[in-house]
């Protein structure tokens, strides 16, 4: 893994993504010891990695700003992309089950995350019942957002799934303040393919498709949402044909 530098960490209770990582309604007592919880911030130079599958693990990690992918090896040694982070989600829950990590968090663009200890957390959570709660309900997220990705790659025609990940991606951009009409992808077409399970022509031409259809416009990866309501109409229509 590359050297990742450590740097000074600012209290939890200051931080402007304190309403994505925190519970709500924290005491200022209790705030004073959830800000305990940080050991330090660590940036990741774009194409390094955070973790590596067969690690131990001993840390959950806020990604603070950038962009991540998590991969497997697949049987045949090719990359499986298993997800896509961004700021205010968290990292390394996967090491929980075993104590060490089954995937590669690698970033996508220069990034930077909070180093949660989670024996801390474990040690906190005992005092904070709020600060439990709210590991549960980033556990069950993560839990919901896999099953989505396996009824997409089970049930949805290749248009569907591409349908279902751009929303995806502008709904979670939204919750974060950004824009719900563009966004700059910083993962590959090819990395789209891997995560959706689609060629990498197949992602190609759908996005063409969209284009051509007046749905979005595309400059690189940079993307325009023109009509986010056939976006949508292509997302449920698996649950409609049911």
């Amino acid at each position: 893994m590359a050297s990742l530098p450590t740097i000074h960490a600012q209290s939890c209770s200051s931080c402007n993504l304190r309403e994505l990582c925190l519970p709500v309604g924290l005491t200022p007592e209790d705030l004073d010891k959830v800000d305990q919880l940080l050991s330090g911030r660590r940036r990741i130079k774009r194409g390094d990695t955070l973790f590596r599958a067969g690690e131990s693990f001993a840390n959950l990690y806020a990604v603070r700003f950038g962009f991540f992918k998590t991969t497997t090896a697949a049987p045949d040694g090719r990359e499986q992309v298993t997800g896509f982070q961004m700021v205010g989600e968290i990292l390394g829950l996967d090491g929980i089950v075993h104590n060490h990590h089954t995937c590669d968090a690698i970033a996508l663009e220069d990034a930077e995350v909070c180093v949660l200890p989670f024996d801390r957390i474990e040690e906190i959570s005992r005092e904070v019942s709020q600060l439990q709660t709210n590991v549960h309900r980033i556990m069950s997220r993560e839990i919901v957002r896999d099953q989505g990705v396996m009824m997409m790659l089970g049930n949805m025609r290749a248009e569907e799934r591409l349908a279902a990940f751009i929303l995806n991606l502008i709904q979670r951009l939204r919750d974060r303040g950004f824009s719900s009409k563009e966004m700059q992808l910083r993962m590959t077409r090819e990395e789209i393919g891997s995560y959706l399970g689609m060629k990498l022509e197949t992602v190609s031409r759908a996005f063409s498709r969209f284009v051509a259809d007046g749905i979005i416009t595309v400059k690189q990866r940079h993307i325009s949402i023109l009509n986010e309501d056939a976006l949508r109409r292509l997302a449920m229509s698996q649950n409609e044909s049911v």
